[in-house]
């Protein structure tokens, strides 16, 4: 494995782990230009922004965007630490991101191999390489203990 995968996810990580903390699902993002340089960070902000779009991806693609002030985001690699769903692959497409280095599959969201994969259809105008399981392990502890907690908050307040 690439060192600098694992550097970037780690990052993409750290994100995660600053959503988590404001109970958010714990996704993460990087996205990082060909030249090595970091274009933004972010991490899922969906209940503190009131916003269903306000997902990791989502919020690197915009803030890379507006200081390139450029839609496109051409030879970029983004790091996510679960993959991404529909929306965020939609978005990651019309970006022309090059590639998706991502931690762990979402068996119940994924567009990214799980249950679609938008990479690889023909019919679109762009198909980003993929690149799966950075971190594996770590990133999907992080996404099942938030998940695992969230459920036994919920039982323990039911059973009062």
């Amino acid at each position: 494995m690439d060192t600098k995968h694992i550097e970037f996810m780690k990052l993409a990580l750290d994100e995660a782990k600053k959503a988590g903390q404001k109970d958010e699902v714990p996704v993460g993002a990087v996205l990082v230009a060909e030249s090595g340089d970091i274009l933004s960070r972010s991490h899922n902000q969906t209940i503190s922004l009131s916003d269903p779009t306000a997902h990791a991806e989502i919020m690197v693609l915009r803030q890379a965007a507006q200081k390139a002030s450029n839609y496109r985001l051409l030879s970029t690699t983004l790091y996510v630490t679960v993959e991404p769903c529909i929306m965020c692959m939609g978005a990651i497409v019309h970006a022309r991101v090059a590639k998706v280095v991502f931690g762990t599959y979402d068996p119940k969201w994924g567009a990214a191999g799980s249950l679609y994969n938008f990479a690889t259809d023909k019919r679109l105008n762009h198909q980003p390489e993929l690149l799966h399981g950075v971190c594996q392990d770590e990133c999907r502890a992080l996404i099942q203990d938030f998940f695992r907690t969230r459920r036994n908050s919920i039982r323990q307040t039911e059973s009062r």
